[in-house]
């Protein structure tokens, strides 16, 4: 377990409830390293086996909800949860990664870090401080459902989490990588996460975490 910090204060707009969240497994487009946004890219043959491996992490472990983004590489994955677990699915639109308008399709150049700060937003697309507020109220919607709540949903969703989860800037979750959230015991003190180990096969183990401080 890691403690997940950075130089901000932990935000009070996340509600402070344990819960599960799996990001999608591969698509082509991030093997291209290409903004998705909310263009419907399918999981590809990796992407797919990533999914039925992440799922067999939460085997044994009760879910009472699955809340997943509707985009259809989030929902594969939550699907293949489900089969394992049982647990009841659900879509819903606030999960959805973040609109990039014009931008979506391209490489992640310049233009990303610009976004990031709040300077740039695409035309037809949403800003960070938009997403990011849009995201978070996913969260808590989300959140509402029968617990234990399992999230599924992307990499961009999870991103917006940082400054409330005091995640450093530098931490971004691989794809299919199963965390347990764990929030703060006290004001102040930062979220906790665990990496739900894999089951399946030495070689499904998820990718090595980025730095964390």
């Amino acid at each position: 377990m890691a403690v997940l910090r950075n130089n901000a204060a932990v935000l009070p707009t996340l509600e402070k409830q344990s819960f599960f969240f799996l990001r999608h497994g591969e698509t082509d487009w991030n093997r291209e390293e290409r903004a998705q946004g909310q263009v419907d890219i399918p999981l590809n043959a990796r992407g797919l086996m990533q999914a039925e491996d992440a799922a067999l992490a939460f085997e044994g472990i009760e879910i009472g909800s699955i809340v997943s983004s509707p985009l259809s590489r989030a929902y594969v994955t939550a699907e293949a949860v489900a089969r394992v677990t049982g647990a009841p699915l659900y879509r819903l639109d606030g999960l959805m990664e973040c609109s990039w308008g014009e931008w979506e399709g391209k490489i992640k150049e310049a233009w990303y870090s610009g976004w990031k700060t709040g300077e740039l937003t695409p035309k037809g697309g949403e800003s960070y401080p938009d997403f990011q507020a849009r995201a978070i109220a996913g969260f808590n919607e989300a959140l509402t459902y029968q617990r234990p709540v399992l999230v599924v949903g992307h990499g961009g969703l999870f991103g917006t989490l940082r400054g409330p989860c005091g995640l450093d800037p530098s931490y971004a979750v691989p794809n299919a990588t199963p965390l347990r959230m764990i929030p703060p015991a006290g004001d102040g003190d930062a979220w906790q996460f665990e990496t739900l180990s894999l089951k399946s096969s030495p070689g499904a183990e998820p990718e090595k975490m980025v730095a964390l401080w």
